[in-house]
């Protein structure tokens, strides 16, 4: 029936459009795509334009193209007038169905960025168009990321989409190619040739990437974020094989909103953007930590349900202070000292300015592995006129707070019943502390300033006390309490005698025998969390914290630690994984479209993360639930971070959905192979 209503109404609009005859040599069917750009309001670069240029349409040089922000009067009515016809044509075929333009925005996702393609609107069951620049068929099919099937192309679409000769004989199902590449996974013995297969498996099948990494979560986590990331990044020059983000360098400075014109998506929602100076444990990596932005935006679409083509990966390359980098030849980033002062305060504004030129008010920016007299200046920055999320301290203080919640139901008592005490005084160690003294204050209803005095800080060189006020950074001054000046750690816990031991110290074995051994002689479940990543730089190891405690600590960490069994009983350690919060965080900011991260919807986030863990996982020693039914997780802190944006005026998507924890899960990406027309 829409074949033969395309048919009908072809000759007509080809005539009122005045298409060059090629176009009307092949099926009509296939012709018709192109012109529907201006309809659907996509931008796509000149660069990809000019592949399909013909003899009529001669190709101009960089020189003489006219930029898309001066296009000349009479180009802008051509393309009104285009627009038009469209959209009468398309009225025409569809009778009256919905479309996709026509579509109530408060009943799709993105905070003000509609799904162009209409994939998100359509059931499993239902046929989709696999939209390129023209319908995708052929070599241009097989090389697209988002509709390549490989070998689960049916009978059908290699006959409709010039398939045949170019795929072999064979069909398989999407379960079938899943067993096949888990295999193939399985027999790798390094880490790293995991993570390269993975990244290449994205790059040419996207769907058949995100169902392997949602299907097997917890074994594939490891390796597309931490610790494996973290080699990745290290050795990102080596195993370089094509972009998957935005570079942004200073030579590209005074030319951002071009740069960022250059990607071909425009219904972007979440920015990922790094600039490479503090890449886990790891320290300054520059250019290299793409992986990081890469590896975060990965889990947004597996764990939150964030769609692929809204996601875009940034790093900004202001040089690299690392002289390992600098002498490498296969480094791919500047090669220059970091810029520093206004120079890269200059580049941030930037930088910022044209990203909300580029992708308006709500799409969200999240800050990572920005170094900490960076992080939090950038945060308080523009955190007032940008809708900004730092992982590192606010998603850091998010699950920890969660992990925190949890296990009062173990240990017992509040959370103002308990003294803490951070190995790390940077970014995440002050950012979780603030959070924590922000819930004990809602609680207890008592002054920030008192509830802080219940957590207390080491840095490097001691503890942190009212005594060094004049010498300390900004953002630890809060935190320096009255206190004689104490110089290491154990003498710290002796003389504090917290209940909680928290470690974001970035400093591997920190915690040692005798500090835990101390923590076990005044507690009965003492709480160690040993956060920094990756492994190797973790305070202490799951083994060494249940020995050393003998079996009596309640124990977590950044990265992943297997199970361990003392004295006949079996430990299961707790992961403190920033990826139990950011996505459905992002997913909960995306979908209600907020305008800006309030204090409150973090702490809405870790309740809800908190409420997940079941009666189960406490009996194995877990404070934190388990990844397999994370995209539920995940849709629970959406609809609870949405809530509170709402009750605090900060949604703008209208009206507010009745249940939004169904309506949280009815907005995730599902990555199920689509049938073709």
């Amino acid at each position: 029936m829409v074949k033969k209503n395309i048919l009908k109404y072809l000759p007509s609009l080809t005539k009122r459009l005045s298409l060059p005859s090629h176009s009307r040599t092949r099926t009509p069917f296939y012709s018709l795509p192109s012109l529907l750009l201006s309809s659907f309001q996509v931008h796509w670069s000149t660069s990809h334009c000019s592949q399909h240029l013909t003899q009529e349409q001669p190709h101009t040089s960089e020189k003489d193209r006219p930029r898309r922000n001066n296009l000349s009067q009479q180009e802008s009515e051509r393309k009104a007038t285009h627009g038009v016809a469209m959209e009468s044509f398309m009225k025409g075929i569809r009778g009256d169905a919905p479309c996709v333009l026509d579509m109530d925005p408060t009943h799709t996702v993105g905070g003000g960025v509609e799904d162009f393609y209409g994939e998100d609107h359509a059931t499993e069951d239902q046929l989709v168009t696999p939209w390129t620049i023209s319908v995708a068929s052929g070599h241009t099919l097989l090389r697209d990321k988002r509709h390549n099937k490989g070998l689960a192309f049916t009978e059908t679409e290699r006959d409709t989409h010039y398939l045949r000769g170019l795929l072999p004989p064979a069909i398989s199902s999407q379960e079938l190619q899943e067993r096949k590449i888990m295999k193939n996974l399985r027999s790798y013995e390094v880490p790293l040739q995991r993570y390269q297969a993975l990244m290449d498996l994205q790059e040419r099948n996207e769907r058949l990437f995100y169902k392997i990494l949602i299907n097997n979560v917890e074994e594939l986590l490891p390796v597309v974020y931490t610790p494996t990331v973290g080699e990745a990044c290290q050795k990102y020059g080596s195993i370089f094989r094509r972009p998957q983000g935005l570079y942004i360098s200073l030579k590209e400075k005074g030319k951002i909103l071009e740069v960022l014109r250059n990607w071909p998506e425009r219904s972007i929602q979440v920015i990922v953007v790094t600039d490479g100076e503090r890449i886990l444990g790891l320290g300054d990596l520059g250019c290299q930590g793409m992986g990081i932005p890469v590896g975060k935006l990965s889990l947004y679409t597996a764990l939150g349900g964030v769609r692929p083509s809204a996601c875009l990966p940034i790093t900004l390359d202001v040089g690299t202070n690392n002289e390992t980098l600098l002498n490498d030849e296969f480094y791919i980033g500047l090669k220059q000292k970091r810029a520093r002062g206004q120079e890269y305060a200059d580049f941030l504004q930037e930088f910022m300015t044209a990203v909300k030129q580029s992708y308006g008010e709500k799409v969200l920016i999240q800050f990572e592995d920005f170094a900490n007299h960076n992080a939090f200046e950038l945060l308080a920055k523009y955190g007032t006129t940008h809708l900004v999320f730092n992982d590192d301290i606010q998603g850091t203080a998010s699950v920890v707070l969660a992990g925190l919640l949890a296990a009062l139901k173990v240990v017992g008592g509040t959370l103002a019943d308990h003294t803490f005490l951070f190995l790390g005084a940077g970014e995440a160690g002050t950012g979780i502390a603030e959070l924590i003294a922000l819930e004990i204050s809602r609680q207890t209803k008592a002054p920030l300033e008192e509830t802080r005095k219940k957590l207390w800080l080491v840095d490097s060189k001691g503890l942190v006390v009212s005594s060094r006020n004049e010498s300390l950074q900004h953002f630890k001054k809060p935190w320096a309490h009255e206190h004689e000046p104490l110089k290491t750690l154990l003498e710290a816990v002796q003389a504090i005698k917290p209940t909680v031991l928290i470690g974001t110290s970035g400093v591997g074995q920190t915690f040692t025998q005798e500090v835990v051994e101390a923590m076990a002689s005044f507690n009965e479940k003492p709480l160690i969390l040993a956060l920094s990543n990756p492994t190797s730089q973790a305070e202490c190891t799951a083994e060494q914290a249940y020995t050393w405690s003998k079996g009596k600590a309640i124990f977590a960490s950044g990265s992943p630690f297997d199970s361990f069994e003392y004295d006949g009983k079996k430990f299961v350690p707790g992961q403190a994984n920033n990826a139990y919060i950011f996505p459905g965080f992002g997913l909960g900011v995306i979908m209600c479209g907020a305008i800006r991260v309030h204090d409150d919807m973090l702490l809405a986030a870790s309740e809800a993360l908190a409420k997940q863990v079941s009666e189960e996982n406490y009996a194995n020693g877990l404070i934190y639930p388990p990844f397999t039914n994370i995209r539920k997780i995940s849709a629970n802190i959406a609809a609870s971070v949405a809530a509170k944006a709402y009750e605090l005026g900060l949604a703008s998507r209208r009206p507010r959905p009745d249940d939004l924890v169904k309506y949280a899960e009815s907005c995730m990406y599902t990555p199920v192979y689509r049938n073709y027309r």
